[in-house]
């Protein structure tokens, strides 16, 4: 194997070793949501700040996870990636709702039901009001 194949190889092992490690929705995180709340732009929370997120995480995990999958306040729908699926995006959320003082866990399929519900609830809101 020549050099550059060599450092490739390994490069990739590396990456997908760490991903291996990564908590639930960490990743996510760091591709997609990292950009706003890392820096609180437009008033996004800030991602670890309790004060900010206890208020969100008083929502309670079905709706404030469906809310911002649908989009909410500045925040675009899926976090501006679509093609997230509500199951990464869950994961996404409690991920920084417990780096900010939750403890929710990775939704189970009954939670994912009522998420998706809320989700439909949410769009039909949406849409009346325009």
């Amino acid at each position: 194997m020549n050099l550059s194949l060599r450092s490739l190889f390994f490069t990739f092992v590396y990456t997908v070793s760490f991903a291996a490690f990564a908590e639930p929705g960490e990743n996510t995180y760091k591709q997609v949501c990292a950009a706003c709340h890392g820096a609180g732009v437009l008033n996004a929370p800030k991602f670890g700040d309790k004060a900010k997120w206890a208020p969100l995480i008083a929502e309670g995990q079905v709706t404030l996870t469906a809310h911002a999958y649908v989009g909410v306040r500045a925040m675009p729908p899926k976090g501006g990636n679509p093609n997230l699926t509500v199951e990464g995006f869950s994961d996404a959320v409690a991920y920084m709702v417990n780096k900010a003082g939750g403890n929710w866990k990775s939704p189970d399929a009954k939670t994912l039901v009522a998420i998706n519900k809320e989700i439909e609830s949410r769009k039909a809101g949406l849409n009346q009001k325009q």
